[in-house]
């Protein structure tokens, strides 16, 4: 497994779903071109990028890099590294027919090939995650009120808002992007505070 600290932007779930087998860093998607319309997303990016660097591994067609090339002036005052996948022609098993210029995408490339540019990138170690740092989990979510209780979705709302998070995070993501801005430590001292019953 590869660990980085920085954010991974691939374009979409199913790409999402591929690297989080290989590594156990934050992976955030752009939902395709739907990037170019999103400013909540948008401004999540850049903070992002800010505060952490970005690694932008999207598909290697035209949509592929009009979007790398948007990210990168989104997040033009920050740390970004590219990762490319090579050109491989064939179809991702879940689709029909091949894509438009007939290569796939990250979600449908080799595990070796895929891992082979991500070494490339020279920012990854192989290693678990941090074992001296202790993650924010569910069971800190339910305890704050965030999960499992009436007022679940205000209190996230709240202590979303006050972390300058997009109001649409829940589940997982919620969990990634709360262990991605703090500490343990300092997520419970927020919770304490008046953002959450």
């Amino acid at each position: 497994m590869f660990h980085t600290d920085r954010v991974i932007i691939v374009e979409g779930r199913y790409d999402k779903a591929r690297l989080s087998a290989l590594t156990d860093a934050m992976i955030v998607t752009t939902e395709g071109f739907r990037i170019f319309s999103d400013a909540e997303k948008q401004a999540f990016i850049k903070r992002l990028a800010r505060e952490r660097g970005l690694l932008i591994l999207t598909d290697s067609d035209r949509a592929g890099f009009q979007i790398r090339a948007f990210i990168r002036k989104l997040a033009s005052d920050a740390d970004v590294i590219n990762v490319y996948i090579p050109d491989v022609y064939g179809k991702e098993k879940r689709k029909a027919s091949p894509s438009k210029e007939g290569k796939l995408g990250v979600e449908g490339i080799p595990n070796e090939t895929l891992t082979d540019a991500i070494r490339r990138a020279g920012v990854f170690e192989e290693r678990p995650g941090d074992p001296a740092r202790e993650p924010i989990t569910t069971a800190d979510l339910y305890f704050a009120g965030l999960t499992g209780c009436e007022n679940a979705a205000d209190n996230r709302r709240r202590l979303l808002a006050s972390l300058g998070l997009p109001a649409r995070l829940a589940g997982a993501s919620l969990l990634q992007t709360l262990n991605a801005f703090l500490t343990r430590e300092s997520f419970l001292r927020v919770c304490e505070q008046e953002f959450v019953s």
